[in-house]
């Protein structure tokens, strides 16, 4: 049985991993004894741990525990224009204030710099002093690790600077040059390939939990392999999609390594996903334990989700109409679903005078919206409602708050906890993964695990019925685009889709919409309106690019060049 993942806390032996002036030169602060260090197994193997620590950790993370890249696309708009938002809604990515341009860059290389300084001192090591550490799973650890640092970077910035080794002094006054994105990825493939032959698929120990394994090197490989196939980096012309097959190729085999390992399978309910202490459909997660309504460690529900209304300080993250509208519309026979369409084809039989009836059951486990029961009485988000005060920023814009991330048992007043678990990988990515490269390289129907088979085991588990049959290319594309939306909405995952599909133009540029609710005695009327020019966003075709922060593009004489369309 697969067992729950989660990184423990790792203690901090170390309070000077990184210089907080260039995080790509060598440590200026106090001195680390490395002799010391790499004379001990338990030393060493703690120094080790501490690269974990660079990997992101949580979905409502920009600015403490609120702000999220889901305000940046499509899914949700900031109600109180919090200025991480603004400065990304607005085109600002070079501000101070952009953290998911700044702070990235710069945590992302405190991960790398910690795993080439253990790298390199493996060696050094006299492991067969303890044998409770294994040298080989270390190592692949800090391969691995490596990697997902520079795939966070490469997601966001195309080729960087790729060290393989601690800089020492010298090295530190060298103006570095990026590598390209091919020489970025082709780094990232190797370290990969490095960390798959030396990790277990599990580990022999349960006190090892939430630390890599094989599957999660292959996971991190499918999705590598996918964003190198995919427009952003695969176009010939700005109307090509497919680009090279052979990547598409590349990326399905990826997918289909890890759905052969045969240890990973769905979890029986979407619901449960988040909150499962352990799960088969788990390949990688953070848990940060039990969450409370008001937690001290991360105060995201009581400060970010919930509004006053129910207890909270503000709701600050306002789910889009844009967002609610790809939920499809579901027909019935008795309780099971028999057809699901989108909502704009005029076969779905949604109604628009009842839009909350018969959609997706995951609208359901996602979204708050009016009238339905939340935390023991009926929500209010029509005009003049409770839980719509059109002149408060603690209130929502669009008549629409999130479920996803706050459990219904955590509310004001009680010390109940949950969890929710930061996912880094979990199994129906490696199906849709593979659903999408394998349309791209041969269409809906080729092989003998097609798309449509790796799309429906998704669909089904939702509860929703298998897809048409007679899908073009095309149309599967963009229901499988769709199916990755709902399937994993506000799990970090919608924004850098968005990216890597060159599709910033048409999903964040266009109008971000609301619903408009009228109450008329126990009736209600409902139309959807454009949101006001402040929840609006600015996205031109650049943009699917960040450029390189400009405290690190100031530091370089010539070595940094700044990606296009930003400044020279």
């Amino acid at each position: 049985m697969k067992t729950i993942q989660y990184f423990l806390s790792v203690l901090l032996i170390f309070t000077a991993i990184a210089c907080k002036k260039d995080y790509l030169q060598r440590d200026t602060g106090v001195p680390i004894d490395f002799e010391k260090i790499f004379s001990d197994p338990k030393l060493a193997a703690g120094f080790g741990d501490n690269s974990y620590n660079s990997l992101i950790r949580d979905y409502s993370r920009l600015v403490g525990a609120k702000g999220m890249t889901a305000q940046f696309g499509d899914e949700a708009i900031t109600s109180n224009g919090e200025n991480v938002i603004v400065v990304m809604n607005s085109g600002q990515y070079l501000s101070t204030s952009a953290t998911d341009v700044v702070g990235i860059y710069n945590t992302m290389y405190v991960g790398i710099r910690n795993a080439n300084v253990m790298l390199a001192n493996m060696d050094r090591v006299p492991w067969d002093k303890d044998p409770a550490y294994n040298p080989s799973f270390i190592k692949g650890e800090q391969y691995f690790l490596r990697a997902f640092f520079y795939f966070e970077l490469m997601k966001r910035f195309g080729g960087v600077v790729l060290l393989n080794k601690p800089q020492t002094i010298g090295e530190s006054n060298e103006d570095l040059s990026r590598g390209t994105y091919q020489e970025t990825a082709a780094f990232i493939l190797k370290d990969l390939d490095l960390a798959a032959s030396l990790l277990p698929l599990e580990w022999p120990s349960t006190s090892a939990y939430g630390r890599a394994t094989k599957g999660a090197v292959l996971a991190l490989k499918s999705r590598t392999l996918l964003h190198m196939a995919s427009p952003l980096n695969n176009s010939k012309s700005s109307i090509d999609v497919v680009g090279d097959a052979s990547l598409w190729k590349n990326a399905a085999k990826a997918a289909k390594d890890v759905i052969d390992l045969n240890i990973y399978a769905l979890e029986a309910n979407y619901a449960d996903i988040l909150s499962r202490t352990n799960s088969k459909e788990y390949i990688m997660i953070k848990i940060r334990g039990p969450r409370l309504y008001n937690d001290p460690s991360a105060p995201y529900i009581i400060d970010f989700l919930s509004p006053p209304s129910y207890g909270g300080n503000q709701s600050t993250l306002s789910v889009t109409q844009n967002h609610v509208d790809l939920y499809e519309a579901v027909k019935k026979t008795g309780t099971t679903i028999v057809s699901a369409f989108p909502i704009t084809d005029p076969i779905s039989g949604y109604d628009k005078n009842n839009p909350y009836l018969n959609r997706d059951p995951r609208f359901y486990n996602n979204i708050i919206y009016n009238d339905m029961i939340w935390q023991g009485r009926k929500v209010e988000t029509f005009t003049g409602g409770r839980d719509m005060l059109a002149a408060s920023p603690f209130y929502t814009k669009t008549s629409y708050y999130l479920k996803r991330l706050w459990p219904e048992i955590l509310k004001s007043g009680s010390n109940a906890s949950e969890f929710v678990n930061f996912v880094y990988f979990r199994y129906a990515e490696i199906l849709l993964n593979y659903a999408e490269a394998i349309n791209e390289a041969n269409g809906p129907t080729a092989e003998s695990f097609t798309a449509y088979n790796a799309v429906n085991l998704v669909r089904n588990r939702a509860g929703m019925p298998n897809l048409p049959i007679g899908l073009t290319k095309d149309q599967m594309r963009e229901r499988i685009r769709n199916e990755r939306a709902v399937e994993f909405a506000f799990e970090d995952m919608r924004w850098w889709d968005i990216l890597r599909w060159k599709k910033g133009v048409d999903l964040v540029a266009q109008p971000m919409k609301a619903m408009k609710i009228t109450k008329t005695g126990s009736a209600f009327t409902y139309e959807v309106i454009a949101l006001g020019a402040d929840f609006q966003k600015t996205f031109m075709d650049y943009m699917h690019l960040y450029p390189i922060p400009l405290a690190e593009f100031n530091k370089s004489a010539a070595g940094l060049v700044q990606n296009p369309g930003w400044i020279k």
